[in-house]
């Protein structure tokens, strides 16, 4: 099995499939009044962008309307650095708009955390807030997890989205290299198991530009490293896809081996990002592997938009749009575990865990 590379627009009768999906019930804009069953909850968001800027989380409850449910929140834990001897008066907003490093921004999730609060009790009950802004690398990545829990209680359920191996970003960050055999890893994943918090990791499966039919670079690293934390609950983001690090022969297959296998029953994949989805739509082919893979193992696939700040309601749903034929693929139930029940799962047990957690290990916080 595989997921072919796009290379081609949509024929006219997937695109009649995919108007036809948008003007469903509950799938328009959010209505004003009554209640609207949401379409999915979002396992992947990220509220502010590379330079710390984003929306304003009032303004994001607003753009989410009824069409949402609940989100997974956070930032972003790497800050491009504006250097003038690099890029001038031309500030860069992304990584990809310099050849100046990334380094890791801690306060991150200081911001994250006053903005959760800064809602209503009832509110808050729609987002997890996610702690991300530490370094992998870093042995003492651990305090640095244990602080914003002892200094936030109550907000936060789960750490990430971070990265280990990512196309272009890993070399740019200053200092070591991430890596998947790295002891500080380790450490994290244990402690995470040990509070209950929900791991979202970002760690591409192969480098960029494979060569065809080669064996995934980083994949073997990987399921060893998942199979050392049976405790923890861990979410692999994007399939282990990149934006140039596209699923190659046997993609699918390999994650079947990875679900079937008893050693990794706590190990999940989200689907987000419109890059993965230009994939899974590029053909009636690589739509049906993919239905078919999430068909048999329902419990392990979240939706996710990986969506930065966005300003409207239309772009935050269009990668929700993109996956319109897989969505037609999918059976009711199946389709409602990947939208929706798995999230609910997965976040309401980290939850209950992490505030038990907190009760246990009470920090000296005023706030």
């Amino acid at each position: 099995m595989h997921w072919p590379n796009p290379c081609r627009q949509w024929a006219r009768p997937t695109c009649l499939l995919v108007l036809s999906l948008l003007s469903w019930p509950g799938q328009g804009a959010a209505q004003d009044t009554g209640f609207v069953r949401p379409i999915a909850n979002d396992v992947h968001f990220h509220l502010t962008n590379y330079i710390q800027q984003g929306t304003d989380i009032h303004d994001f409850l607003r753009i989410m309307g009824n069409q949402v449910g609940r989100v997974a929140l956070f930032g972003i834990p790497l800050q491009q650095q504006w250097s003038h001897r690099s890029d001038g008066e031309r500030a860069p907003t992304y990584y990809l708009h310099s050849d100046a490093p990334l380094y890791y921004y801690s306060f991150t999730d200081a911001w994250i955390a006053m903005s959760y609060r800064s809602l209503t009790k009832e509110e808050q009950t729609r987002f997890d807030p996610m702690i991300t802004g530490f370094n992998p690398t870093d042995m003492y990545a651990v305090d640095h997890i244990r602080r914003v829990l002892q200094t936030f209680p109550g907000v936060f359920s789960g750490i990430g989205e971070f990265s280990i191996h990512k196309e272009f970003v890993s070399a740019k960050i200053a200092g070591e290299v991430a890596s998947l055999q790295d002891p500080a890893l380790d450490r994290i994943l244990d402690f995470a198991g040990e509070v209950g918090l929900v791991v979202l990791i970002h760690s591409d499966m192969d480098v960029p530009f494979a060569k065809e039919g080669s064996e995934p670079a980083y994949l073997d690293q990987m399921k060893t490293v998942l199979k050392k934390h049976p405790q923890t609950t861990i979410i692999w983001a994007h399939t282990g896809i990149g934006r140039v690090v596209r699923p190659i022969r046997n993609h699918a297959a390999n994650i079947a081996e990875i679900l079937r296998d008893p050693a990794f029953s706590h190990v999940n994949f989200d689907i987000s990002w419109n890059e993965l989805a230009k994939y899974i739509v590029a053909s009636p082919e690589a739509t049906k592997i993919t239905a078919e893979l999430i068909k048999q193992y329902p419990d392990r696939f979240l939706f996710g938009t990986d969506e930065v700040a966005p300003a409207t309601q239309e772009a935050y749903l269009g990668t929700y749009r993109m996956y319109a034929p897989l969505w037609a693929l999918l059976d009711t139930q199946t389709g409602e575990k990947v939208r929706l029940r798995n999230y609910e799962r997965i976040f309401d047990r980290a939850r209950q865990k992490v505030r038990a957690w907190e009760a246990a290990n009470p920090g000296t916080s005023s706030f």
